[in-house]
């Protein structure tokens, strides 16, 4: 995904408007300002559509090409991205950046249950396997053969 600016905006200043139009360009990969006024809960001026779709694309969430004259959005950066930068900004700002004191915040809150942290713990392992580099004389084991 393309981005037009730095990554230096702030998730949390995002109005709830330009919220819910980045949530319509991430479900649909590819919409027009018409297609997302067809999509909003609630009745808004074209324009008002195309600028919030603008500045959307001026702060780098959004990347637009055009096909008969028509501007087509898509989103220049990926929801899980934006969420990671949403959840540093609350690292730094609560937690002194400690992933760990954020992670027992959210088992005290209830936000985490013990199945979803079983399944981080999976994942977290599996990525640590597969970015670790290859043990010293260990030989490669070849598929079909125990």
């Amino acid at each position: 995904m393309e981005r037009n600016t730095p990554i230096d905006h702030d998730p949390a200043e995002l109005g709830e408007l330009e919220r819910n139009i980045l949530s319509i360009v991430w479900r649909n990969a590819q919409i027009t300002a018409e297609q997302v006024r067809e999509e909003l809960d609630r009745p808004l001026k074209d324009s008002t559509i195309r600028t919030v779709l603008r500045r959307l694309e001026e702060k780098g969430y959004l990347a637009h090409s055009v096909e008969n004259r028509t501007f087509i959005y898509r989103p220049a950066e990926s929801r899980q991205r934006v969420a990671g930068r949403a959840v540093k900004r609350i690292l730094d700002w609560f937690c002194e950046g400690s992933v760990e004191a954020l992670l027992v915040g959210m088992v005290d809150s209830k936000v985490l249950d013990r199945a979803e942290l079983q399944r981080l713990a999976q994942r977290i392992a599996a990525a640590q396997k597969a970015s670790a580099p290859p043990k010293a004389g260990a030989v490669p084991r070849r598929e079909g053969k125990s």
